[in-house]
């Protein structure tokens, strides 16, 4: 039996199976994971990011993430510190907050590993299209909520899984950077087990409230 990354539970079933490679979900969370003989090394993964051209130039790309930062900036006090982790290769969310007032810092393992900024505590944290490439779910929760003041948001867009069915013929999965894939199910469990108020923005934007 396969561990979930994200609960540590040792009971899971076999969800899907391709080409490529196959997927388990979690009995307790709800977690659909990819097993770790499948996952790619540091260089292969890190050598898919970097065709990624993500810019603050792009309009398609900001109006992408508009669907996060509208309603996370009408939300914010006017001196809130915040953090894009994961930012990659060409950042764009602190690029577009600046345009509005808000500062945002930029973390990322590959592209600005700054330590330091993982040694705070911030007003906000936005991580879009993040999670699902992170082998050790338990590890990046944890790490998030170290990172979060009381009241503080937490911002989490990825997109979810809806059904076996759908998941079946579901574009997300064929990238082989994306390890673990999220459901509103899962989500409950990660508020429940961190203290989080959860809420549901957009068909792939959640926001968790830490509590005070």
């Amino acid at each position: 039996m396969e561990q979930c990354p994200l609960c540590g539970c040792t009971h899971s079933e076999l969800f899907d199976r391709d080409k490529a490679r196959y997927y388990r979900r979690c009995q307790t969370c709800q977690l659909v994971f990819v097993p770790p003989k499948f996952h790619l090394s540091v260089a292969d993964e890190k050598a898919i990011y970097n065709f990624h051209q993500n810019s603050a130039a792009d309009m398609g790309y900001r109006q992408f993430l508009s669907r996060a930062l509208v309603p996370l900036f009408s939300r914010l006090a006017s001196q809130a510190q915040g953090l894009d982790f994961g930012c990659g290769p060409g950042p764009t969310i602190s690029v577009i907050a600046a345009e509005s007032g808000i500062q945002i810092s930029n973390y990322d393992p590959y592209y600005c590993n700054n330590l330091a900024l993982l040694q705070r505590q911030y007003d906000f944290v936005t991580t879009t299209e993040v999670i699902e490439h992170v082998a050790d779910a338990l590890m990046l929760l944890k790490k998030l909520d170290n990172l979060l003041n009381p009241g503080a948001t937490l911002v989490v867009m990825t997109k979810r899984v809806i059904d076996k069915a759908a998941f079946t013929q579901w574009h997300y999965k064929r990238d082989l950077t994306h390890i673990c894939f999220y459901s509103i199910e899962t989500f409950k469990c990660i508020a429940a087990e961190y203290n989080w108020a959860l809420e549901i923005i957009d068909t792939d934007v959640v926001f968790f409230t830490k509590r005070i």
